[in-house]
């Protein structure tokens, strides 16, 4: 039996998979919410806490006095400012030591997953949770890629695999070789909104999310879910394209229905050979 998952919870539905995986396998857990973010129905799924997001310190004592012992952290959280993350002492020491590297979300992320191990805690990633939200190479639901989707595929996996090298964001929109969009710190829906209006005459593009080359996999893996869909259909796009191994499909069934509803392709697709 596994030790006790503290799971970190941000909004959406993934907090909740793990917490039902959980007790599905007999597994104690602890649900640490994130003030702001986390939903109540979220909190209600179990033993639970909720805390500001600079409280580090406050979150630590909670994990360690809730006898937890592997920590997840999951669902979307919105990067607050300094002024609003208001760290106390546990998180001014963090984020002195991080330095620069807090300038974007990957060296944030893999600062706090070292501290959270340097705190004795094993970090693991949510695929090892719920390994079944692991996208595979190949197709889902009934619809495929054409050539002319096949070569913006080609095109959005070089220019989200660069952009992630940087630290930008995960997300890109193609259309007939022409890049519409590229996702930052708005996200992939505010991405894929703003993408509708840049739409060009003929064949609709394509959302490509790859997961950032460096990047500590255990956190932030690039995730699609029916609103993804939604959203890609409203901008009239012909495709999803997410990386095989590296993102996550919330609610599988769910999603390639709505995929094939739209007349969408979804597939995952390899990333690209190392430097």
């Amino acid at each position: 039996m596994a030790g006790k998952l503290g799971i970190i919870a941000g909004s959406g539905p993934l907090p909740r998979q793990a917490a039902a995986a959980c007790r599905d396998d007999g597994r104690p857990y602890f649900i640490l919410g994130l003030d702001g973010e986390t939903e109540a129905e979220t909190l209600a799924c179990g033993p639970s806490a909720m805390v500001r997001m600079g409280a580090i310190g406050t979150a630590l004592d909670l994990l360690r006095r809730n006898g937890v012992e592997e920590v997840v952290m999951v669902g979307r959280v919105r990067r607050p400012g300094l002024a609003a993350l208001r760290p106390d002492w546990t998180g001014t020491r963090l984020l002195a030591r991080i330095g620069i590297r807090a300038a974007g979300d990957d060296g944030l992320l893999s600062a706090i997953v070292a501290e959270l191990e340097r705190e004795g805690f094993r970090v693991v990633g949510i695929d090892q949770i719920l390994a079944s939200l692991l996208i595979a190479t190949g197709p889902l639901g009934r619809h495929r890629p054409d050539d002319v989707a096949d070569t913006d595929i080609a095109r959005g996996r070089e220019v989200a695999t660069a952009l992630g090298r940087l630290d930008v964001g995960q997300g890109v929109v193609v259309q007939a070789g022409t890049i519409l969009a590229i996702e930052a710190v708005e996200g992939t829906d505010a991405m894929l909104d703003r993408a509708a209006a840049l739409r060009l005459p003929g064949p609709g593009g394509v959302l490509v999310k790859m997961k950032k080359p460096q990047q500590e996999r255990r956190v932030d893996l690039p995730t699609i879910g029916e609103a993804t869909v939604a959203r890609a259909a409203a901008a009239g796009l012909s495709g999803i394209a997410v990386e095989a191994g590296g993102a996550l499909v919330v609610d599988r069934a769910a999603v390639v229905a709505a995929a094939d509803a739209a007349g969408l392709f979804l597939v995952g697709i390899p990333p690209l050979p190392a430097a």
